[in-house]
Order: structure tokens, then sequence, then C-alpha cells
């Protein structure tokens, strides 16, 4: 039997109050309003989140816009399956957004590249990459088989098989990361 304590920075214990307030959570299947524009769905996530005025969330709202690279497709709907106007790298930006709009500390992603082409892909582990360096934030993500390109974005692993960790720690000394280097 396992037992502990879960905890941010080793003090505040994790619970449904203390995540919402600390943490996002992105599922792997986008759910986003189709006949929304990128700025109405994240002006309607800050409206829903936030208790500052209404000019500090539109400001929140265009800071992130230009922070995740939508301002060419924030005035576009969202779209669904059968009506695609988004790519899926905009759709994926777009509901990592409505998480980020509160400034959670920590953002967890369940598959965020599932879908996508590698360029795409690597745009998604970029800019969480950038989320983590620039904006001090900590980024959990699950991701099957990365390609090299995005690989290099990571900083720590844990690398599992059958469900058993077969390797945890600095991604550049991971056996993984000698195995995507390509030698000539």
């Amino acid at each position: 039997c396992i037992s502990g304590n879960i905890l941010f920075n080793d003090e505040i214990p994790v619970n449904k109050h203390t995540f919402s307030k600390y943490a996002a959570y992105v599922q792997q299947e986008d759910i986003l309003f189709a006949r929304f524009t990128v700025r109405e769905a994240l002006t309607f996530a800050a409206r829903l989140k936030l208790t500052i005025p209404h000019e500090e969330q539109d400001a929140r709202v265009e800071d992130l816009i230009h922070d995740l690279g939508l301002q060419y497709v924030a005035h576009k709907q969202i779209g669904n399956v059968f009506h695609r106007i988004l790519n899926f790298g905009e759709r994926k930006r777009t509901s990592i957004g409505l998480e980020l709009i509160s400034d959670p500390s920590v953002i967890m992603l369940d598959e965020p590249t599932s879908g996508m082409d590698s360029f795409r892909a690597r745009e998604i582990v970029a800019l969480m990459h950038d989320l983590a360096r620039n904006k001090g934030k900590t980024v959990c993500s699950t991701i099957h088989q990365p390609s090299s390109e995005a690989f290099f974005y990571f900083d720590r692993l844990i690398i599992m098989c059958d469900g058993n960790i077969v390797y945890q720690g600095d991604a550049a000394k991971s056996p993984a990361y000698f195995r995507s280097i390509k030698y000539d």
C-alpha cells in the first residue's frame, strides 16, 4: 500500500480548491464552442474564471493571443469536426489558452500533440517549453513517440514501458536522447 501527501511547493495540500487555484488541466480532446472566435472563447473563459475588471481581462486575453501566436486567427471561428476552420495546432493552442487565462502555476496536458503532424507537434512542444522557461510555469505532459525535433525541448523525463518506469531524470542524459541524435 502506498500512502503520502501531495503538496504544491512542499507546503500547500492538493485538493479540489487548491488544484483549481494553482493548476490547470488541458484534455486530449479539445472541447471548444465551434461558433466562437478564438478571441470570444478566451474572453468567455476570462469572464467565467477571473474576478478582475473587464478591461484587465480583455488585456489578458490580448496578451494571451499574442503569447500563443494566435493573432492571425483571433477573429476566426473555431469550427468543429464537420466544418474545420482552425487547424489542429491552432485549436490546441486555443484550448491551452482557455486554461492559461487564470495564470496557473502548474499546467498538465494529456497528449497535447496527438493527431498532429510533426511540425504542429513541435510547435506545441516549443510553446510548452516557452511557458516553462519564460513564464515560470511547471508543465507536465504525456506524449507518445515524440519526434526528435520535439524531444530536444524536454527538460526532464519519465519513460515508461508496459506501465513500469524505465527512466526518470534529465532528458539530455536519457537513453532516448542518444537514440534521437542524428549521426553523419
